[in-house]
């Protein structure tokens, strides 16, 4: 499944054009842009299966460039410990309901802390970024992303999310109710050696056949789409 993460990326621009298409055909032009990194002090999502890929991405860096981003997620942690934002994203029971994740998810964005691989208001990791923050596009005037908790962020509509299928498998795989990792902890989890892709195997359709399974399900379920509007979707 971590595999096939390229075709999925693929996928997901192709949806983001039309969904970008559609909204400025509307007079709602994405006010989103390089340089721009208020989502990025928000607690992003990321499937198991992209963090595989992220973690074997960054094994593969110089020694020098891991050490710089070992560092940068160092203090985002010890930045999150001092807000008490940690301690709570230790405790399992914050993901068990919506309502939870929400009151976390605004908490974490009001510590601002930035995600380790934001430099100078950018994305590092841009290419490869997880597929939560490629489907996080606002319409609105960009000030209002100063706080998405009290403001009135309006986000494109998407006919399915891609990200939230990979939730699914995940929830599958580890028979727990997220599916998902915060970003922050990213390195922690991957030197755990886990490698979740394996376990869904087998020829390139094959995989991809049970990933568009999952996708149904989730397109079946989800009346109306999903909007990006206000904080990342997770649940």
């Amino acid at each position: 499944m971590t595999g096939l993460l390229p075709i999925l990326q693929n996928l997901e621009t192709a949806v983001i054009d039309k969904v970008v298409h559609e909204a400025t055909a509307s007079g709602h032009s994405i006010s989103c842009r390089a340089g721009c990194g208020a989502c990025c002090r928000q607690l992003v999502p990321v499937s198991i299966f992209e963090a595989e890929a992220l973690f074997q991405w960054f094994s593969d860096l110089q020694e020098e460039q891991r050490e710089m981003i070992e560092q940068r997620f160092h203090q985002a942690l010890l930045a999150l410990r001092e807000n008490g934002i940690l301690q709570r994203l230790l405790d399992e029971e914050w993901s068990k309901d919506e309502e939870s994740v929400t009151r976390l998810a605004i908490d974490y964005f009001h510590a601002r802390v930035a995600c380790p691989f934001l430099q100078n208001e950018n994305c590092s990791i841009h290419p490869i970024r997880p597929l939560s923050c490629r489907e996080y596009l606002v319409t609105g005037p960009p000030a209002l992303c100063d706080d998405p908790s009290i403001h009135d962020v309006r986000g494109v509509k998407f006919p399915f999310t891609l990200s939230r299928a990979l939730y699914r498998l995940g929830q599958e795989l580890e028979h727990d109710n997220r599916g998902w990792i915060p970003m922050v902890f990213l390195l922690a989890w991957g030197k755990s050696g886990l490698h979740p892709g394996e376990h869904f195997t087998g020829t390139g359709q094959e995989v991809l056949r049970i990933f568009m399974e999952h996708l149904a399900t989730m397109a079946s379920t989800d009346k109306g789409g999903k909007t990006s509007a206000g904080l990342m979707q997770a649940t």
